[in-house]
């Protein structure tokens, strides 16, 4: 079969399209006809550039969140048959260390990634562990699914689960028309927030005010918090969703929570260093939350949603496998609106 290898760190052009053994599945294990994988910012590019701050066994395949079709079973598969239509949850809790035990599935400190511990699915087969796939209703695509099993279980960990977010609240999502920030929109209008949406553009503002945000702000042009607090009669808002950690950015996001506000993050491509303002913090009395990783009811709760039309993927543009550095160098450069898809069946 053919599929992205990665042999050294480096630049986009060290993605190479290979001949390489078709995968067979072990005992719980099923074989996927890739029709998709996303491009992702950390898990593919910075993994790729060799700055992810977990060690990668090289050979590596990148790809986080393949969706496709089951050819093959291993033994004791009973949740799958040949040709159901599955997408691919990229880390599964172990169900086994202390956080999982204590019911917190989503701080799994143990859970083993596809595309960064596991080969990924920047190929036309990868072979996985099935109670890692859920399967797809027939009304979402295979492109569908990959943006949405990926970020929206997260949008609804944040939004929903951390940031406890209730019908009239405001929210501010920074990082608006990326994978993480559409999706977030999205859920908190489902939720039933106000939105205003942060963008670094106005042709991104624009897109997020069609992704349902109530208000935009250019944050590179205008004063982000200021903006704000005009559009909130000088309140602030209820919950900040941060996803990006630009120190340029960070301090006017937090100026702009209201007294009692929430600030939720799960994300560094800014940065990740910096500088917090401890005595806001306390005066008006401002909660800063941290998240990572999935709880599985948020995946159903996600495709359910999708299921019913209450929320859609953003998918920029969809590109052969073999253009994966091509896709690399784009994204790289912030020349989208939406999720880059990758389409084995293609080539």
């Amino acid at each position: 079969m053919k599929a992205i290898v990665l042999r050294e760190f480096g630049s986009p052009e060290v993605l190479r399209l290979e001949d390489v053994p078709a995968p067979q599945p072990a005992a719980g294990d099923i074989v996927l006809k890739v029709h998709s994988v996303s491009v992702n910012r950390t898990l593919d590019l910075i993994v790729r550039a060799g700055k992810y701050p977990v060690k990668i066994q090289l050979p590596h395949v990148l790809g986080a969140d393949p969706a496709g079709e089951v050819v093959e079973t291993g033994g004791g598969v009973m949740k799958f048959k040949v040709g159901d239509r599955v997408a691919v949850i990229s880390a599964i809790p172990c169900q086994q260390c202390g956080q999982c035990l204590k019911g917190e599935e989503a701080n799994c400190v143990d859970s083993k990634r596809i595309g960064v511990d596991l080969s990924g699915g920047y190929a036309q087969f990868i072979a996985l562990p099935a109670r890692y796939a859920v399967k797809l209703p027939d009304e979402i695509s295979f492109a569908e699914g990959t943006v949405i099993t990926r970020h929206f279980p997260m949008a609804f960990n944040l939004l929903a689960s951390k940031a406890n977010i209730k019908p009239g609240e405001c929210v501010l999502v920074m990082g608006a028309t990326g994978a993480l920030g559409s999706s977030c929109i999205q859920v908190a209008k489902m939720l039933g927030a106000r939105v205003i949406a942060g963008a670094g553009a106005d042709e991104r503002v624009n897109a997020a005010k069609s992704y349902g945000a109530d208000f935009g702000v250019n944050y590179r042009q205008q004063n982000l918090a200021e903006e704000v607090m005009k559009l909130t009669d000088g309140q602030g808002v209820d919950v900040v969703c941060e996803n990006i950690a630009d120190p340029t950015l960070w301090s006017e996001a937090l100026n702009s929570l209201a007294i009692g506000g929430r600030l939720v993050t799960a994300g560094a491509h800014g940065g990740g260093t910096v500088k917090l303002d401890v005595k806001r913090v306390y005066m008006r009395r401002l909660r800063i939350i941290g998240a990572a990783g999935t709880h599985l009811p948020d995946v159903d709760k996600a495709l359910q949603a999708a299921g019913a039309g209450k929320i859609r993927a953003i998918i920029d543009r969809t590109m052969p496998l073999s253009a994966a550095a091509e896709a690399h160098r784009i994204l790289e450069a912030n020349q989208t609106l939406g999720k880059i898809i990758l389409d084995p069946t293609k080539d």
